[in-house]
């Protein structure tokens, strides 16, 4: 069976949208996408350039970041298999006036306007999802690493976990406890070899 690894996006719901950010959001969910962090902010005309640095130099450019620190937006990380591609479909081309025409199901033939008044955002790669994410969300971060499954997942276990749980249960045999869950639960919070080592001073 082939590995199977859940991605992760950035989505944002622009200020032109967030009027219908609780339907989006619904709609976000009825695609199988699951959030892993939101948070409503608003970016400051700083923020906003430095997002959207690559863009720097052309034409849309001031009027991007005028637009993007006018109000609110709402800033998530989706998870799915295929989440960046599947995102991008359920968004419709770049701009929605084109949405409209070629595909008026997508996000942004519903809620939003022209080229830069999209309604929502989405990455258009993997290492844009690895920035943004981390732009949008540095501290929370280090918690969102992929989900691996199939081989991955097979191979952490038997290197991280597996030799911990069976010195467990070997231990456990001998003592025999009265609630073996309870044993092995402590065991296992005493001799985590992750848990971090804090010095006497």
């Amino acid at each position: 069976m082939a590995d199977i690894t859940v991605e992760k996006t950035l989505a944002l719901i622009k200020p032109d949208a967030m009027n219908w950010a609780d339907e989006i959001i619904e709609e976000i969910k009825r695609n199988g996408f699951k959030i892993l962090q939101k948070r409503r902010i608003q970016l400051s005309p700083e923020e906003a350039a430095n997002f959207y640095a690559e863009h720097y130099g052309k034409m849309f450019f001031p009027s991007l970041v005028a637009f993007m620190s006018s109000s609110d937006i709402i800033v998530m990380v989706l998870a799915k298999q295929n989440a960046i591609k599947e995102w991008k479909e359920l968004l419709g081309p770049t701009d929605s006036r084109r949405a409209k025409e070629e595909e008026p199901r997508s996000l942004r033939a519903c809620y939003g306007h022209d080229n830069t008044k999209n309604a929502l955002h989405g990455s258009d790669s993997e290492y844009a999802a690895d920035k943004e994410i981390k732009f949008m969300f540095p501290d929370a971060y280090s918690i969102m690493e992929p989900v691996e499954r199939g081989t991955a997942m097979k191979d952490y276990l038997r290197s991280q976990v597996n030799p911990t749980l069976v010195k467990g249960l070997t231990e456990l045999c001998h003592e025999k406890p009265d609630d073996p869950l309870e044993w092995l639960a402590q065991w296992i919070l005493k001799n985590n070899p992750n848990k971090p080592q804090v010095e006497t001073i």
